[in-house]
């Protein structure tokens, strides 16, 4: 995470603690808890996790929640191997993870804690505002590799501006997200882009050096930095829709609107410290979420995730990978 985002966190932290230490956690948490929380994974759910770390760990001192940033495939790495206890993913887990996951006898589920406008952004000057899937993936294309904004075919207004690329590494769930919604094929996409790797600031202050730059990175990420590059509304095929919580909700803004995840090990979920922190988190994930400027759950959505955690406790932790 980039220090301007950990301290906006932080902040939201800092707000938020008061009203969770005057009226207790609502899901269980108490005294008496003590251990360590290993987290590692996608650098878009990070920061949601790191908020809740530091109000969980503001009721149970004893217990210290570390979260790490090595991208959604970094993170299922560590976590099929046992070096963690919750996977945080900006995708699905996929065929492969599973059996890696399978093969080490650790089983994990999937809990949805959040939404997410994947955001296109480019230079504040430039003057295209929305532009459609196809032409997004003029753009990314492992094959055409086009120099120019001007190549951009069907473009409005036209722009002749050099095309300058970022984007996150081939470890992050982004990227795989990326790839697959515009180019048809998840990790498809060309190769001769600014490589950002977890740190999405870099994307931010290229983008923002460049006439013709654009990027590619989560909704909180852009709302952090809106006035420094600019998003793009995107047509999916009904016409121009923006990135925001409403068009995610409602269900307009695609192809890039997903959700976002977190996957607990059944090993850990035995442990009484994990439980608690879970069912924390999704107590408190939509205030959270509203104030480290991530699309919060609709009511549906949190009940369901809810309601699987609790048949996850009530089976002993035993889940499903997916």
């Amino acid at each position: 995470m980039t220090s301007s985002r950990w301290f906006a966190v932080v902040a939201s932290a800092s707000v938020l603690a008061v009203g969770v230490a005057a009226c207790g956690s609502g899901g269980g948490s108490g005294g008496g808890l003590s251990g360590t929380i290993r987290i590692d994974g996608s650098s878009t759910v990070a920061p949601l996790s790191e908020l809740v770390a530091e109000l969980f760990q503001e009721e149970n001192p004893d217990v210290k929640v570390t979260v790490g940033t090595s991208g959604t495939g970094g993170g299922f790495e560590k976590f099929c191997a046992g070096e963690t206890d919750i996977s945080d993913a900006s995708r699905s887990i996929e065929p492969g993870e599973e059996e890696a996951c399978a093969d080490n006898g650790i089983t994990t589920s999937r809990l949805t804690v959040a939404n997410d406008a994947l955001t296109v952004v480019v230079n504040p000057e430039n003057p295209v505002s929305c532009m459609t899937v196809d032409q997004l993936n003029q753009v990314w294309d492992p094959q055409l590799k086009l120099g120019s904004w001007s190549e951009i075919k069907g473009l409005e207004p036209s722009f002749d501006a050099e095309l300058t690329l970022f984007g996150p590494g081939t470890d992050s769930g982004t990227f795989d997200y990326f790839t697959g919604a515009v180019n048809g094929e998840e990790g498809a996409q060309r190769s001769d882009y600014n490589n950002v790797g977890e740190d999405d600031n870099q994307t931010v202050t290229g983008v923002q050096g460049a006439d013709g730059g654009m990027g590619y990175f989560g909704f909180s990420y852009f709302e952090e930095n809106e006035g420094k590059v600019k998003a793009l509304e995107i047509d999916g095929g009904e016409g121009c829709v923006a990135p925001s919580a409403e068009t995610v909700r409602d269900g307009s803004y695609v192809p890039l609107r997903r959700g976002l995840f977190i996957y607990p090990s059944a090993e850990a979920l035995r442990r009484p410290e994990v439980q608690e922190f879970l069912q924390f988190y999704l107590y408190r994930v939509n205030d959270v979420a509203a104030q480290a400027g991530f699309i919060a759950l609709t009511g549906k959505q949190l009940r369901e995730a809810q309601s699987e955690l609790k048949t996850l406790l009530g089976s002993g932790g035993e889940g499903t990978a997916g």
